[in-house]
């Protein structure tokens, strides 16, 4: 029941498989490998990482929990990706590492920020909470940073609830990474039969799942290429059914980033503004239809002012904050998904 054992190891060299990475390692959560990510980076006071704004509370938290400052820049306008050319200019002598986001299963832009890592001498993490599956120039998110880190949380595509995976692509950190996953323990090294006993050797804590979980997610990453076709086949049919729409000016769909496929994770309308938005919000949800919106930024949240800052402007950051809205997608979305599009036209047939 503890964890580590057989389907802890299955699911590991599953994602292995799946990501084109070299040691993949499943935690509790993927809030959990972030913080091995940031561990990893040696993070501390003084330092700095640069992250979008435009993402969820845990890849800040993962840096400021090692007394490090997240430096929040502006997105992409078009990918809602993390911004190479305001990254770049975002890199100080504070800098350590680039922690990027792939919004919505689209990875960013990779190669213009490993070049960026690489010309500064700093660690590029992939947050790909939201993307397994998906690729970036033919190469699987995963498999494009020194480190990345992934979600089965209940609102993923493969999930087991709670549980999550880092995976690792840089050698040097693997064996360590082992230590702070097993409490700072050389507990790995001891069960591979490596040391006679295993001791207390470096910072880490608890991060395995139990074997219940891993037999759960295992089940669900047999299956992730059919699960990934079904979703992307949701994907189409809604951009499908809004094509009017967006040759109207009523929304804009989203925009696949050059050289990327994704995994079908959401689906999401970009309103002319959050009047129109919330407006939209409030009609679905009298039609018991949930479409909520996404994210708060958090160079704008009261930690954020705390414990970040901003470089640059954030503008468009703010404006899909204030714009966007998610429509239902989930795997066994079958006929509802033509309710939702009856419902969605019907909205702008009466707001037009």
């Amino acid at each position: 029941m503890s964890g580590d054992g057989y389907y802890t190891k299955q699911c590991n060299a599953a994602l292995e498989r799946l990501t084109g990475g070299q040691k993949a390692l499943i935690t509790h959560s993927c809030t959990a490998a972030l913080e091995m990510a940031a561990m990893l980076c040696d993070l501390g006071p003084g330092d700095e990482v640069i992250m979008p704004s435009f993402t969820f509370v845990s890849t800040a938290n993962a840096v400021v929990l090692r007394g490090a400052t997240p430096v929040f820049v502006d997105v992409d306008g078009e990918t809602l990706n993390i911004c190479p050319k305001r990254t770049a200019a975002a890199v100080t002598d504070k800098t350590k590492a680039i922690f990027a986001v792939h919004y919505a299963g689209f990875p960013a832009d990779m190669d213009a920020l490993m070049e960026i890592a690489n010309r500064h001498n700093l660690l590029l993490v992939e947050d790909a909470a939201q993307a397994l599956g998906s690729t970036y120039k033919e190469r699987p998110a995963g498999s494009l940073a020194h480190m990345a880190a992934f979600s089965f949380h209940e609102t993923k595509n493969i999930v087991s609830g709670e549980g999550g995976a880092l995976v690792v692509n840089n050698p040097n950190l693997i064996e360590r990474a082992e230590i702070i996953r097993e409490k700072g323990t050389d507990r790995s090294r001891f069960m591979r039969g490596q040391v006679d006993k295993y001791t207390w050797v470096d910072m880490g804590s608890s991060y395995l799942p139990g074997e219940l979980i891993a037999s759960y997610l295992f089940a669900q990453l047999e299956m992730e290429p059919m699960i990934r076709q079904r979703r992307m086949s949701l994907f189409h049919r809604y951009a499908e059914a809004f094509a009017p729409l967006q040759q109207t000016g009523c929304v804009q769909l989203p925009i696949i980033p050059k050289n990327t496929k994704g995994n079908g994770h959401m689906f999401f309308l970009m309103m002319p503004d959050r009047s129109m938005r919330d407006n939209f919000i409030d009609q679905m949800k009298q039609a018991e239809i949930t479409t909520p919106f996404h994210y708060v930024p958090l160079h704008s949240a009261p930690a954020g002012h705390r414990f970040g800052r901003t470089a640059g402007p954030m503008s468009e950051t703010d404006r899909i904050s204030d714009c966007l809205v998610r429509l239902p997608m989930y795997f066994d979305l079958g006929n509802e998904v033509e309710e939702v599009i009856d419902h969605v036209n019907a909205f702008f047939k009466v707001t037009a």
